[in-house]
């Protein structure tokens, strides 16, 4: 699957350092932007200022399901939205689907790695398996044609979402 970054710093550039190990194609973009055109997904990973600058250089995002993995964490969220992620789908038409704002991109590295074996006796999983990119846009075209969950806003599913991705 082609996989476009958005941000190659820790968590973008992390992010996609392991989905090219797993076989993925990955296209790496910093602020000069380029064409997402082709991406089964795109996985946005910018400080939050730079959320609206970041996609209007990027052409080719139009359906294509965005990861948000932004955190609110430099400023208020923008006015008019109850999330980031809800903020991303206004920019880009598409579906947004929010995870990896609470994973540390420096412990990457130690993904696969584990050595202990769970209480339930499986085997630790992988996260970056094809599976992986797979559920992500599943999850976020379901973000987009359902708002609601057990009365919960789905938008705002964050970290279930986060483990279902780590956990493929």
């Amino acid at each position: 699957m082609r996989i476009t970054t958005i941000g190659r710093g820790n968590v973008g550039g992390g992010l996609g350092d392991l989905w090219r190990r797993a076989g993925h194609e990955v296209v790496e973009m910093g602020r000069e932007g380029g064409d997402a055109s082709g991406s089964g997904a795109v996985l946005l990973a910018v400080p939050q200022t730079a959320i609206p600058d970041a996609l209007a250089s990027v052409n080719g995002l139009e359906g294509v399901p965005v990861i948000d993995a932004v955190n609110a964490v430099r400023g208020p969220r923008p006015e008019g939205f109850e999330s980031l992620a809800e903020y991303v789908k206004s920019l880009t038409g598409g579906p947004v689907a929010k995870a990896f704002n609470a994973n540390f991109a420096t412990l990457y590295d130690r993904i696969g790695k584990t050595s202990a074996t769970p209480r339930n006796g499986r085997t630790p999983p992988s996260y970056v398996t094809p599976g992986t990119i797979r559920v992500a846009t599943q999850s976020a075209a379901a973000l987009t044609s359902s708002r609601m969950t057990n009365g919960m806003p789905l938008i705002r599913s964050s970290v279930s979402l986060t483990s279902v991705l780590l956990h493929i």
